[in-house]
């Protein structure tokens, strides 16, 4: 097992990703996009989630396939996003057919941001137009830290962030996407090594390994009430799985989570993983490469948070430090 040449969730052939943010108001959107419709689905385990087309998204609903996934800040007015992104795809073309029209099945989720220390005095809401942006933005690569959906979140202690990782295991291909904005911290006790230090490759989240000492039996701290939460995450691979299988892979990455970040799925977050799969590589075994897709997606998704919040960067107006600027 090894990451992908960019290490990042587009390493999974056929996806791309873009970011667009507002630095005045401290937020923004990302959206993942395929080259076609990919297989969809998604697992809840937050108790506060807020999302947009998830129902849809069970394997026994009629649509199995979505065009793209969105994933933004702004709380439920985020949730205007995936409409910038459904109208930008319907001008496009695609979407799911239905006599003469097209519908595109575009799901999202969002993370609490309003209280970051941005400008929220909007008159109209910015999201659909965000939305829209990170559409058009949509490549290859793409920055992580204070961007698209991770440019106002906020961890316990620290700035979150957007982060991204990726593994390839026998000819497959797994990444992850994730805005990190979570109740609690993602690091041990007050020094600066991750929760997801087992996982790390190559020194991408500063090669710090584990901290040489920690009660593992202290009680984590956590958001105040003034701040809401909630990490939400895109986990995506080149195998052909159903979307039944698809939703065993979203519910295995939650472990990815719950090592990255104490405590998670707390009943104020809102921690949802949503799946995709482009069908590109058959299942060689229909038992074991499935296991180890949820096991590879786990994995990437500690890795991915960890990511996320290293790579976060400081901004006027800020209300908490980042982890560059408290331990680098």
């Amino acid at each position: 097992m090894r990451p992908g040449p960019r290490n990042l969730i587009t390493d999974v052939p056929g996806l791309r990703v873009g970011n667009a943010r507002d630095d005045r108001i401290k937020t923004g959107a990302t959206v993942l996009v395929g080259d076609r419709p990919f297989t969809a689905a998604v697992h809840v385990m937050g108790g506060a989630p807020g999302t947009r087309e998830t129902d849809l998204l069970a394997p026994d609903k009629l649509v199995q396939e979505a065009d793209a996934l969105v994933l933004s800040g702004g709380s439920a007015f985020g949730l205007d996003a995936a409409s910038g992104v459904a109208d930008a795809l319907r001008a496009m073309g695609r979407g799911f057919p239905v006599g003469d029209q097209t519908v595109p099945i575009v799901p999202g989720a969002i993370l609490f941001d309003l209280l970051n220390g941005g400008d929220k005095d909007w008159t109209e809401n910015p999201y659909k137009g965000l939305g829209a942006q990170a559409l058009a933005n949509a490549a290859d690569t793409f920055a992580m830290g204070s961007e698209g959906a991770g440019t106002g979140a906020l961890i316990a202690d620290l700035k979150g962030g957007l982060g991204s990782a990726s593994a390839m295991w026998e000819g497959y291909t797994v990444g992850a996407l994730v805005a990190v904005n979570a109740l609690g911290r993602v690091t041990m006790s007050e020094n600066p090594h991750f929760w997801a230090a087992p996982f790390e490759m190559a020194g991408e989240f500063g090669g710090l390994g584990m901290a040489p000492a920690f009660d593992p039996h202290a009680i984590p701290p956590v958001k105040g009430h003034e701040d809401r939460n909630t990490t939400i995450a895109i986990i995506a691979t080149d195998a052909a799985l159903t979307q039944a299988q698809a939703t065993r892979m979203a519910i295995a990455a939650h472990d990815g989570m719950a090592r990255a970040i104490w405590p998670s799925h707390t009943p104020m977050d809102g921690d949802i993983v949503f799946a995709a799969a482009t069908g590109a590589r058959p299942l060689a075994d229909p038992l074991r490469v499935p296991l180890m897709l949820g096991h590879l997606a786990a994995l990437c998704l500690a890795r991915a948070i960890a990511r996320g919040v290293h790579a976060a960067r400081s901004a006027p107006g800020d209300t908490k430090p980042t982890w560059q600027d408290r331990f680098a």
